[in-house]
């Protein structure tokens, strides 16, 4: 491969290079697509492997959607974390010194009003919390009673966003998940029966052949949405369910259809959790285990029902008949801020059942204490990104993803009909502005204007649509990737394929429409010029969207970055200013402005062989005359091709690394030794008995209490630290 690499290379650059900077394009752009052919799926590196998750059957058998999962009891202890404002010199805590346990068969909730640090704790569980330098955590976590044993086991993240490609099924997209994912299913048969239990487990089976749909077209419910990211990732049968918050944006019934799959996971042995904000009593009513925070601080975890009611009633608090128990809780825990006099009642209430529960917590709620050889045992720095094995060979993920792009771009007709109404509607006004030119001097302006024109809209047509577009996509594309789903270089050669007949269309309509109305050179083979120039020029832009949607994290973003870009090429296009005529330190921008490119090109295809009417020796007789006004009178077509080639290739080449530098990284655990050791304690459930039996807290009385209440001091890092992201 390397001998065939180089010298492919040097053929290339010998053949077209023109300059030393093209020289060095062409021979890197190369080297990334030879990188992106010959590069494997996603693997680990040899350091990794004992980090590995499991991703088939124990016994090599298939997994089933209704099979028996591996149990997984999650223990953490001491949870901290803070954030540093490097401004103001201060720190703020998300999550002090938290405890708790999670169990296979339970749904486990964890609740509490907006910031008290609900997805925090559930990003820390499922290791799905952002890196950062700022951030610091401290603690630790246990699977099955051993440290940092996180890939050991299968987990599945359900997110707040359901994102999809909107023009595939419900079934295909579970199809072609369980293609990717789960490549030894081979046949059709097995896999139709495997998609078949998921969407009957799932409660999808009414809306299996639906597009999943979007903001555009007319979908499947929220609800439904919820389940198909549920389904997508039960695929491998995780040990471990994580939601967050799975019932924000659906109505009553919808959420507690939600729910009630998320407790039918529960029963079927898997450990759920998820966060949410203020359940109905009918969702309230399916959680096994809760979790109360607020402001990042523990005020109740144990059995729900009416465990927590009885528990708060020791201390004055009562919920009243028919009245909501989750609502009960949440007003319970939550700041008052109608009043000065409100916040500081509110605020004491709330310190004073903070502390109650930390001192009772010390005395039953612990994990199993660590030694010393438990930690030597365990690595010490364990990356929360879960990385899986490689899913298939290259060329299989390829043909996959190119027939999901394909659908994708093809089914997308309201997106598709708009911009085949803008490109025709553009070339009419054009057209009707430049209507049938002559060979007049003054026509020799109006050509030039008109090809500018064109230039700009062909460009920036594609531009917005790719970054209207691809920021989305790649959100979903970095989760598949995070599983391991498949590698960079399949997916990214795929869409620009299945793409590429399509974004060639709308081109073709412009000049079609155009060209005729405005009596451009009439020869069959300029024509085809005209269209094959501004075509390249279509899939350039399009390729500077893609750089654009993988540089910033929004589609507002990329909305607003692209086109400040594109003004930019547009001032040196060739027309407003005369490359000869350009500053020093701005040379170098024309030679990489698609637009300057696309103009050169149209302008030597319209005028080269025109003779224009003229009555005085000064005017422009022909149309290399006009040419060498705009310093294009040496240069070719093909070299105004094999320069936009280029610059294709620089976009694409530079949205490769992107997507590979900005691959969503996680925050990374180091656990350090303990300073002494804690007796061992015994893991106890929670229950009404047991209230008497702990340390008596004070007194909370209700709202009205003037008695500020006095809590120990608590240390809130402990003996385990865990650094920011290196």
């Amino acid at each position: 491969m390397a001998v065939f690499g180089g010298k492919k290379v040097h053929q290339i650059v010998t053949g077209i290079g023109n300059n030393g900077l093209g020289q060095v394009v062409i021979a890197v752009a190369f080297s990334f697509l030879v990188r992106i052919f010959s590069a494997p799926g996603p693997a680990l590196s040899p350091e990794n492997d004992d980090d590995v998750p499991n991703n088939d059957s124990p016994d090599g058998e298939t997994p089933t959607p209704t099979g028996k999962v591996t149990a997984v009891t999650i223990r953490w202890n001491n949870i901290n974390c803070s954030i540093s404002d490097k401004s103001s010199n201060s720190v703020r805590f998300l999550l002090k010194n938290l405890s708790g346990e999670a169990k296979p068969g339970r749904l486990l909730a964890i609740m509490g009003p907006s910031g008290s640090g609900k997805t925090t704790l559930l990003n820390v569980l499922a290791g799905q919390l952002a890196a950062s330098p700022r951030l610091h955590l401290s603690g630790l976590l246990e699977f099955n009673g051993k440290p940092s044993s996180r890939n050991t086991y299968k987990f599945a993240y359900v997110r707040q966003e359901d994102l999809f490609f909107s023009q595939l099924t419900v079934r295909e997209t579970l199809s072609l998940a369980i293609e990717l994912q789960l490549p030894h299913i081979s046949s059709v048969e097995e896999r139709d029966e495997y998609v078949n239990n998921l969407l009957f487990k799932i409660g999808l089976v009414s809306c299996a052949d639906t597009n999943v749909g979007d903001a555009k077209v007319r979908g499947i419910s929220g609800g439904e949405k919820k389940r198909l990211s549920l389904a997508c990732e039960l695929l491998a049968s995780p040990s471990v369910i994580f939601a967050d918050e799975p019932t924000t944006g659906l109505d009553a019934f919808q959420a507690e259809k939600v729910m009630e799959t998320l407790r039918q996971l529960a029963l079927d042995g898997h450990t759920v959790i998820c966060s949410i904000h203020q359940p109905r009593g009918s969702v309230y009513s399916k959680f096994d285990d809760i979790i109360l925070l607020t402001d990042g601080s523990l005020v109740y975890a144990g059995p729900a029902g009416d465990e927590p009611l009885a528990y708060f009633s020791k201390f004055g608090y009562h919920c009243p008949d028919h009245v909501n128990p989750a609502e009960f809780l949440a007003d319970l825990i939550s700041i008052d801020y109608s009043s000065s006099d409100s916040v500081y009642s509110s605020q004491k209430r709330i310190n004073g059942l903070v502390e109650s529960f930390s001192q009772r917590q010390s005395t039953i709620i612990y994990a199993t204490p660590i030694t010393l050889d438990d930690l030597s045992k365990s690595r010490n720095r364990v990356s929360k990104r879960t990385v899986a094995k490689r899913k298939g060979g290259w060329w299989k993920q390829f043909r996959l993803l190119l027939r999901r792009a394909w659908m994708q771009a093809s089914r997308d007709a309201p997106t598709n009909k708009v911009r085949a109404r803008m490109s025709i509607a553009s070339a009419i006004i054009f057209g009707s502005v430049f209507w049938r030119m002559g060979k007049s001097q003054t026509s020799i302006q109006d050509r030039m204007g008109l090809l500018q024109v064109a230039a700009i809209n062909t460009a920036m047509a594609a531009l917005t649509k790719t970054v209207g577009v691809f920021p989305k996509e790649r959100s979903i594309v970095d989760r598949e990737r995070a599983k391991g789903s498949y590698s960079l270089g399949p997916y990214l050669f795929s869409k620009l394929l299945a793409e590429a007949p399509i974004g060639a269309a709308f081109p073709l309509m412009f000049g079609a429409v155009l060209y005729p109305m405005a009596r451009l050179h009439p020869t069959l083979m300029r024509f085809g010029k005209f269209c094959g120039i501004v075509t390249a020029e279509s899939f350039a832009a399009s390729a500077m969207g893609l750089t654009v949607g993988a540089m910033v994290p929004t589609t507002e973003a990329a909305m607003a970055v692209g086109p400040s870009l594109m003004t930019v090429f547009i001032v040196f296009g060739g027309y407003y200013v005369n490359p000869e005529n350009t500053p020093i330190i701005f040379r170098w921008i024309p030679s990489v402005s698609l637009i300057r490119w696309a103009f050169q090109g149209l302008c030597i295809n319209e005028f080269h062989g025109l003779q224009f009417d003229h009555q005085n020796s000064f005017d422009i007789q022909t149309g290399e005359q006009a040419l060498e006004r705009l310093s294009f009178g040496k240069s070719t077509i093909r070299d105004t091709l094999v320069a936009q080639n280029r610059i294709l290739l620089f976009w694409y080449c530079t949205t490769y690394l992107l997507l590979e530098k900005n691959k969503p990284k996680y925050q990374q655990l180091e656990t350090a030794p303990p300073t002494h050791s804690k007796p061992q304690l015994k893991l106890e459930e929670f229950n009404s008995e047991q209230v008497d039996q702990t340390h008596e807290a004070p007194e909370v009385s209700q709202t009205g209490s003037d008695e500020p209440l006095e809590s120990t001091e608590v240390d809130p890092v402990g003996s385990f630290v865990l650094e920011g992201a290196q």
